[in-house]
């Protein structure tokens, strides 16, 4: 049966549509690429600026963090605007800084200072060119009133050969100019009784710190009225030359002497190991290391040597004697008139201040030994004690009598 034409017509139409492709309204795919580029590239740039400011920050930050200051790094100057100390950066780990500390001030506890103090090297060599110094530590209450004398002694000597340490009472700062060797040279104290284990902790403290400088050997304890009666080269040529120290140690079987032992020390300290002696001593390293890392018989003297026993004439007298007594000369350095019996020794005031003074303690007519097979007519290299108005007089006589 044949179609009808009509019919035929609208499947051929439809026919032909299906086989021809169908063109949707496409919006235009270049300007989309572009404009993610742009994006990306504004993004990439600004990544870039904020890095950078912020590794600019963080490297002044760290940069500041690292240089040594007593003042905080930053600080503000009160109006609200910040500043950067540009001193120059230090390692703190360095060498040189371990084997020489540049300032004393510390925060460590005495626990933490004497046990930092008194580690040994084991290496006889040192890793670097080490010079003998002597540790000059001065055991004051407050000011200095001798200091000009005592800068005049070290005026023109080699720094390296010496070094300065002050135990003041907490509290005082030592007034002396930038240019001045006692400058920024006292240590962190604490408070101290005449007449008690105080004074010792004090005198072990002064040794601790003074420890942290590898290159002190020798270490002498002064007070604000000690003088030297010889110039530098002579006083270090005789402690760095000697092979023994010098502590003051003799058996006194007075009430001053045995009449202070205490029987509880027992059996640790036995009354025929009690020495009594002056309390200004000098030790070399290894005594001083030995002392500040001595616990149980300072514990022992802390315990018991009270109210009218002085440890500071008897704890070392006798720890030397008891255990390194062929390392001591049983001698002091340091001249004190104890000719009149009384709690304190006399004072020399300005009118005492003579050339035949002067000279009678540095020439005292008695000889003593010196390294063993010798004998020596220079016995004592300091004197005490010197009220302040004998300034005056002993530096009109330094350079004639004392040779500085």
């Amino acid at each position: 049966m044949a179609m009808p034409k009509s019919i035929r017509e609208e499947k051929n139409d439809d026919a032909e549509s299906r086989s021809q492709p169908s063109y949707a309204p496409v919006k235009d795919s270049s300007s989309i690429n572009l404009l993610r580029v742009v994006s990306v590239l504004i993004i990439f740039v600004v990544g870039i600026v904020i890095g950078l400011v912020s590794s600019s920050h963080i490297n002044r930050y760290f940069t500041a963090e690292q240089f040594y200051s007593n003042k905080a790094a930053i600080f503000n100057d009160g109006n609200g605007k910040f500043f950067i100390n540009t001193r120059k950066r230090e390692d703190c780990l360095s060498m040189k800084r371990f084997i020489s500390p540049k300032y004393l001030s510390h925060s460590m506890s005495d626990e933490e200072l004497f046990w930092r103090a008194s580690l040994v090297p084991k290496k006889d060599e040192f890793p670097f060119d080490r010079v003998p110094k002597v540790a000059f530590m001065f055991l004051t209450r407050g000011p200095l009133p001798l200091l000009p004398l005592w800068e005049r002694f070290f005026q023109g000597q080699d720094e390296n050969k010496f070094s300065i340490y002050v135990h003041a009472l907490p509290g005082f700062q030592l007034n002396v100019t930038n240019s001045s060797v006692f400058y920024r040279r006292q240590i962190p104290s604490r408070h101290v009784e005449w007449g008690t284990a105080s004074l010792v902790d004090a005198e072990r403290r002064l040794l601790a710190n003074a420890l942290l400088d590898f290159s002190n050997e020798r270490f002498v304890l002064l007070s604000e009225s000690c003088i030297p009666v010889y110039n530098f080269p002579t006083v270090y040529k005789y402690l760095t030359g000697s092979m023994h120290s010098f502590v003051e140690s003799y058996d006194d079987l007075t009430r001053y002497g045995r009449g202070r032992y205490n029987r509880r020390m027992q059996p640790h300290i036995k009354l025929g190991d009690w020495r009594k002696g002056s309390q200004w001593f000098e030790l070399n390293r290894y005594l001083a290391a030995t002392v500040v890392a001595d616990t149980k018989y300072y514990t022992i003297f802390k315990k018991y040597c009270w109210p009218s026993c002085y440890p500071d004439e008897h704890y070392l007298p006798t720890f030397l004697h008891m255990f390194y007594g062929s390392m001591n000369a049983n001698r002091t350095v340091t001249y004190v008139d104890w000719s009149v019996i009384a709690p304190h020794p006399g004072t020399f005031r300005a009118v005492n201040v003579t050339e035949g003074f002067i000279e009678s303690i540095r020439n005292n007519a008695t000889a003593c030994s010196y390294n063993i097979e010798r004998m020596t007519d220079v016995c004592y290299l300091f004197a005490r004690k010197f009220t302040p108005d004998a300034l005056e007089p002993l530096l009109s006589l330094s350079s004639k009598l004392m040779h500085y």
